[in-house]
């Protein structure tokens, strides 16, 4: 019995992601012999080189021509874009695309592609890493890079941080156009390479990863050529299809296109299972969190009782090589807890699926000292949704007394809890920095959200951490239903007013996703309606509101671009653009250099 877990473009390609880590220690511990293959690194090194990049001037070239000719078929003055032909869309982007290049980009085609080696060298050499100034050159290049790179695809674009296109949709339709159209899709000329070599040693199961809406297309094309290509049992697991899966469930031509079964929800024994059922032990309908098809319908087995993080083997990196990340200091994500101890904000439903689970800190510890001494690794990122005070206090202890040399960052919720002492023993222990939930400036807005802080007190929390030596990341949003323009004012005011404790900050739009609680009572929210999805793989909902407008939520977030950029002058952080870089910087400066060093563009 021969396993083969796979992970696909798109995802940013810094570190490994925790996933096909995590589910190859339980297989290895169970018996199952597994080979792993982070292809969305692979995929970045193969086309951030000269030759991809050259081949893709030359093949936008010569397609230039033929595209103005197969739009000038359909062209009418009295259409609009809309009206056109799906196809024709494409091509038109691309057309526009190419012609800009051509036109007003000729110094990036004659030099990007003699760039690209040292740009992707700067960022794995550790010594030009941690030079701001080479860095943040080598960033614009990759950009410039995978801009080029992207060209005879558009209108698909790929960056670090994302899969891109303006037509692209979360419907089934159009997702199988995209996984099939040779003229758009990046991926497949890659796969068309690499995947013999993927299937060179028999293997019975391939499992495929994709837990974000940029690694569809990738994920279902690589999915598509090897049920093609292999009598293996080709299972899609990850945290995107979970939210979607009463939707999935009725596409049968899904499983006959892509996959033979889809597994939600947490994997780790289910993994297992699926693994068990497919050498023959156990029935497919014993498997927990299985989708399949059987006799032309739906099979959905019943959900896991999820197993204890403190019952699950250590991650395993076996047979990664972690020299092709561009990173010069791998940041691995790890797991102390799975869901949230809160679990009553009424704008989020991050932790769908997921049972609120802790692993005890002297296990936690001894896994990341063994993925120290194993892998060389130092720097962590806990993917928990949020790090608790006691919790906190308990590793730092843990830490401090097994004398475990690490650096590490975590999401947290603004908590009275949170004392001066804890953050000080944290810092003591290696903590660098926190990502905290602040979300808005408006009492109003935290109120209905029901984070259950103290609202006031936050602001001395921050203070604290920044006197502990540790650098606070605020997450805030805008476009909350019930948000009004004087509400997110006041969110500006107070990032602008305190750069001095809130360090940096990341901003996002709201938006509803499908298992929040907002929809239980959505007039309490200031939501008017619901409007039902349809794009049937959204795992949101559009609504209509008292809030702002669309124009006035355009406008606020213009406005905090501008009004922050002018209280923050030119920050490295802005500039260094991944919370890993950032923490890679904090981690080796010190929250003072990296404040008060300022990058003039």
């Amino acid at each position: 019995m021969k396993v083969l877990l796979l992970f696909p473009p798109q995802w940013t390609p810094l570190s490994p992601h925790f996933a096909i880590p995590s589910l190859k220690g339980q297989l290895e511990h169970n018996g199952f012999s597994t080979k792993v293959f982070d292809l969305n690194i692979d995929f970045y090194n193969k086309i951030l080189n000269k030759s991809f990049l050259i081949k893709s001037i030359d093949k936008s070239s010569k397609m230039f021509q033929g595209l103005l000719k197969d739009i000038s078929k359909y062209h009418s003055p009295t259409k609009q874009f809309r009206d056109y032909p799906f196809p024709i869309q494409n091509k038109m982007l691309k057309y526009t695309k190419i012609k800009e290049y051509l036109t007003k980009k000729k110094y990036e085609l004659e030099n990007i592609p003699d760039l690209i080696h040292e740009a992707v060298s700067i960022l794995k050499n550790e010594q030009d890493f941690y030079n701001p100034d080479l860095l943040i050159r080598a960033l614009n290049i990759i950009d410039a890079g995978l801009d080029i790179a992207s060209l005879p695809y558009t209108p698909t674009s790929i960056t670090f941080d994302n899969y891109a296109n303006p037509l692209f949709k979360l419907t089934y339709d159009n997702i199988k156009y995209y996984c099939f159209d040779k003229d758009t899709n990046i991926f497949m000329e890659y796969y068309d390479e690499i995947v013999d070599e993927l299937l060179e040693e028999d293997v019975d199961y391939i499992g495929i990863s994709i837990n974000s809406s940029t690694q569809i297309v990738g994920g279902l094309t690589l999915s598509h050529l090897l049920k093609k290509k292999t009598k293996a049992h080709v299972n899609i697991g990850g945290n995107f299809f979970g939210r979607v899966i009463d939707n999935l469930a009725k596409e049968k031509e899904f499983f006959e296109l892509f996959a033979d079964s889809v597994l939600v929800e947490e994997g780790e024994r289910p993994v297992v299972e699926l693994a068990k059922a497919i050498a023959g032990e156990i029935p497919f309908d014993a498997v927990p969190n299985l989708v399949f098809y059987r006799d032309g319908a739906p099979v959905i087995t019943k959900k896991d009782i999820p197993m204890k993080l403190d019952d699950m083997s250590n991650i395993s990196l076996d047979g990664y090589d972690l020299s092709k990340y561009f990173c010069a200091d791998i940041v691995m994500p790890v797991q102390s807890s799975r869901g949230c101890y809160w679990r009553k904000c009424s704008f989020c439903d991050q932790d769908f699926g997921q049972n609120f689970n802790v692993k005890h800190t002297e296990k936690f510890v001894s896994e990341l000292s063994e993925i120290k001494e194993k892998y060389g690794i130092r720097h962590f990122e806990f993917i928990d949704e949020s790090v608790g005070p006691s919790y906190m206090e308990g590793l730092a202890d843990e830490l401090l007394k097994n004398g475990v040399d690490v650096k590490y960052f975590c999401n947290a919720r603004l908590e009275r809890a949170f004392s001066k002492e804890i953050l000080e023993k944290a810092y003591k222990s290696g903590l660098s920095m926190i990502l905290w939930g602040f979300e808005s400036g408006s009492n109003k807005v935290m109120e209905l959200i029901n984070k259950g802080i103290d609202i006031d007190k936050r602001l001395e929390i921050l203070k604290d951490s920044t006197d502990a030596g540790i650098w606070n990341f605020a997450f805030i949003f805008f476009g909350f239903p019930a948000e009004t323009v004087e509400d997110a004012e006041k969110t500006i005011k107070i990032i602008c007013d305190n750069v001095d404790v809130i360090h940096s900050y990341g901003r996002s739009v709201f938006t509803m996703g499908k298992h929040t609680k907002l929809r239980e009572d959505p007039q309490k929210y200031g939501i008017i309606s619901i409007k039902e999805q349809q794009q049937e793989f959204a795992p949101f909902y559009d609504f209509d509101s008292v809030g702002m407008s669309k124009k006035e939520l355009h406008d606020v977030i213009a406005k905090c671009t501008l009004e922050c950029n002018k209280a923050y002058d030119k920050p490295l952080w802005m500039y260094l653009r991944f919370r890993e870089l950032l923490f890679l910087y904090v981690a080796r400066y010190g929250v003072d250099w990296v404040r008060k060093f300022k990058f003039n563009a």
